[in-house]
């Protein structure tokens, strides 16, 4: 990307639908109620034929540094100092306000590229906020409507001019733009494959962090990081959109996103709060691993169980995290404790990696990193047909399938289909009458005999082909 720019302005303007607008997704959350966005959001933007880094942040207030708004005002202020322009959007249909002024001096005298904006200029008397902005002293306001995607030309030609032709259009690597490495590790390839390839160490890698609200999920990236990069505070529910933030562990890049606070289905009554949930499971869906925080001073409730449960439905690669160690004072009782219930409660996937760790002082996050990057290497697993069939063949012999209306049921081949999660294929007769507990007995024995710990396990059955079926019988 050549450039950043900053969308700034008070709540409500549409500073998000913008965002929306420019990056061609709906990313950013987007409703009526003020003081939606709260973290400041990245993404690539393109403007007919501009390509830049575009930033969406909260809505500036005028708050005190330790409240909530105060915070969100921080946010803002770090990510106009990271841009090289700032898009400042006032709302032409509702007017300048007395906020309006004030953010438009502190930006006037930054020093830093400004282009006003004035959104909703679609609007029926839309003309006296249009005229009114000119005395923020900016310049000249761009008539844009970011809803109906109306004056972008107008915007593209704004920023040009702002920044200037050199560094608006940098000279371009076409041979990086066209280098791109495709891995396509999300399909199988040949079931008869024998060679069970390596682990890609250098592969970037997808965490989701999930939760319940006020659990530190916040708290915990800002640590891994090493700044104040998310909006954290001891309010249940700051977080609302799906935030992603890159950083290098040990040499490897870790795309992380932070997610809301997901409550009881029945709790969640309010719209915004329906939108951040599908936005925070939009991104287990997209995530390779996912880490579900505990607060260990009341671990195991309900909710933290279906969320475990919700993300090894998904078929991603789970860690639990516990977090607040430093709260706890027994740890050795409750450590053997988490771990004595981890593995009762959570039954569907033997194995799963539990660390206890703690966001506020750092203790602990090493070893968590570790535990995902081992899960991960789990979760690429594949295992070669050869082995496969040697082993289902040991199985029935220790343990034969059972018969069903006077039948014994039959295992014929075995092959993994796809890893991510390690998915397999079993040939047999009749399938629909293996009982579920024979099913679960070879998931087990894949599990302990191939160590595949902590990942859901996928096991088809399809009945092999009769080469007579079909054909009339000869009397």
């Amino acid at each position: 990307m050549s450039f950043t720019v900053a969308i700034v302005g008070r709540p409500n303007v549409g500073k998000s639908t913008l965002f929306n607008r420019l990056v061609g997704k709906k990313l950013a959350l987007v409703d009526d109620t003020p003081g939606v966005t709260r973290d400041r959001r990245p993404g690539d933007a393109k403007l007919i034929d501009l390509k830049f880094t575009i930033i969406d942040t909260p809505g500036l207030e005028e708050a005190g540094p330790e409240t909530l708004e105060g915070r969100m005002r921080a946010q803002t202020e770090a990510a106009v100092d990271d841009a090289d322009l700032t898009l400042f959007v006032v709302d032409a249909k509702f007017g300048l306000t007395p906020l309006d002024k004030t953010f438009g001096e502190l930006l006037r005298r930054s020093g830093k590229p400004v282009v006003l904006v004035a959104n909703k200029s679609e609007a029926r008397g839309s003309d006296a906020g249009f005229y009114d902005a000119y005395t923020l002293g900016l310049g000249e306001p761009v008539p844009i409507s970011a809803e109906h995607g109306q004056g972008m030309i107008d915007l593209r030609d704004a920023i040009v001019e702002a920044l200037g032709e050199e560094r608006a259009f940098p000279e371009a690597d076409d041979e990086a733009e066209t280098n791109i490495d495709v891995r396509d590790s999300d399909f199988a390839g040949d079931a008869d494959e024998e060679v069970e390839p390596e682990y890609d160490e250098t592969k970037p890698l997808r965490v989701a962090i999930i939760g319940r609200p006020n659990a530190g999920k916040s708290t915990l990236i800002n640590r891994f990081l090493g700044e104040d990069r998310l909006l954290t505070g001891p309010e249940a529910g700051i977080t609302r959109d799906s935030i992603s933030v890159e950083w290098e562990w040990r040499g490897r890049t870790i795309k992380m996103f932070d997610t809301a606070g997901m409550r009881k289905k029945a709790r969640v009554q309010e719209k915004l709060e329906k939108l951040s949930v599908a936005d925070a499971l939009r991104s287990i869906r997209f995530a390779e691993t996912v880490v579900i925080v505990f607060d260990a001073t009341i671990p195991f409730e309900k909710q933290d169980l279906q969320l475990v449960d919700l993300v090894l439905r998904e078929g991603r690669a789970a860690v639990l995290a516990f977090n607040k160690w430093d709260l706890v004072e027994d740890t050795q009782a409750v450590l053997a404790d988490l771990r004595e219930k981890t593995e009762r409660l959570l039954p569907q996937a033997r194995g799963l990696r539990a660390v206890p760790i703690s966001g506020q002082t750092g203790y602990g996050l090493d070893k968590l990193m570790q535990s995902i990057i081992d899960t991960d290497k789990v979760w690429n697993k594949r295992i070669s047909t050869a082995r496969l069939n040697r082993w289902l063949d040991g199985v029935q012999t220790q343990h034969p399938p059972p018969a069903v209306s006077g039948r014994r049921l039959k295992l014929k081949y075995m092959t993994q289909v796809k890893a991510r999660p390690p998915a397999f294929m079993v040939s047999c007769t009749r399938p629909d009458a293996l009982p579920e507990s024979y099913v679960r007995y070879l998931i087990n024995g894949l599990r302990a005999d191939f160590d595949i710990p902590g990942v859901p396990i996928r096991m088809h059955f399809k009945a092999g082909e009769n080469p007579f079926e079909g054909r009339k019988k000869k009397r």
